[in-house]
């Protein structure tokens, strides 16, 4: 009797932080309908679980994701329907658009293309391994990214470095990728998990309505108006002032002690 097929997608929470580990080492997590399927699932469930409170989306292997499974794309691009959970439809959103409401700290421990790197750039927070590698090979493929890199990129990163990525399919590695702008940190391999639970963990013991408008405020406000941006920080900062945690943090600071923030 043959033994059941591992889990595409590894779900564990400690400590207010959640850990989502893509996990077909053997393929380099290329996206099929199981991974597609049970990522999703899985920042469904970091968004409505009140015990967590940061996310980290990590790779098994050598890989973080390298992709669409392109064994299902030999059609082209439309015949990936088993990979459709991740794009955004009229009935729900894709990976791309999905608001998860919580910090997402990416840690890329390897390949990090296609499909995968527009994973990737959803991601809040993004750290490197020294291994990382990262490429839009799609224009050499025949077509191009479909899940919101030729709109999200040229957005975080100067336009001409973009458009080298976006027009020659090439890859560049870690340390480029952070001169870019497009990580955070690199780290040596062995250190990037704990570095990255190191950055969930101190996000975690923050005030998690402060957290969650401040996410917010980011990803809102890049395309207002400076005026019309600094009114809704304002605006937002004022409603967050009045939590019961904006008050427990100058107290503990006053009393010498560590707070303890409820999100209230």
């Amino acid at each position: 009797m043959s033994s059941p097929e591992p889990a595409a997608v590894l779900f564990e929470v400690a400590d207010g932080v959640a850990t989502i580990t893509l996990n077909r080492p053997d393929q380099m997590n290329a996206i099929n309908g199981d991974l597609s399927a049970g990522l999703m699932d899985a920042l469904r469930e970091v968004r409505s679980r009140d015990d967590i409170r940061v996310a980290i989306l990590t790779g098994a292997g050598r890989a973080f994701c390298a992709g669409a499974d392109l064994r299902s794309r030999a059609g082209g691009p439309a015949a990936a329907g088993g990979i459709g959970a991740l794009f955004s439809t009229a009935e729900a959103a894709g990976f791309a658009d999905f608001d998860l409401r919580k910090p997402l700290i990416g840690a890329v421990n390897g390949f990090c293309l296609g499909g995968g790197f527009e994973i990737a750039l959803t991601c809040d927070i993004l750290i490197a391994s020294e291994a990382a590698q990262f490429g839009l090979p799609e224009i050499t493929l025949g077509f191009f990214p479909l899940a919101g890199a030729p709109v999200r990129l040229p957005r975080s990163i100067p336009r001409v470095m973009a458009n080298d990525m976006l027009l020659t399919g090439e890859r560049i590695d870690a340390r480029t990728a952070l001169a870019f702008g497009i990580v955070s940190r690199v780290v040596p391999a062995d250190a990037l998990a704990e570095t990255a639970r190191t950055i969930a963990g101190k996000i975690a013991g923050y005030a998690p309505l402060a957290v969650r408008s401040m996410r917010e405020l980011v990803r809102r406000q890049g395309d207002m108006p400076h005026d019309d941006a600094m009114r809704l920080a304002g605006t937002m900062r004022w409603i967050i002032g009045l939590t019961d945690d904006a008050k427990e943090g100058p107290r503990a600071f006053a009393e010498k002690r560590q707070p303890v923030f409820k999100g209230e």
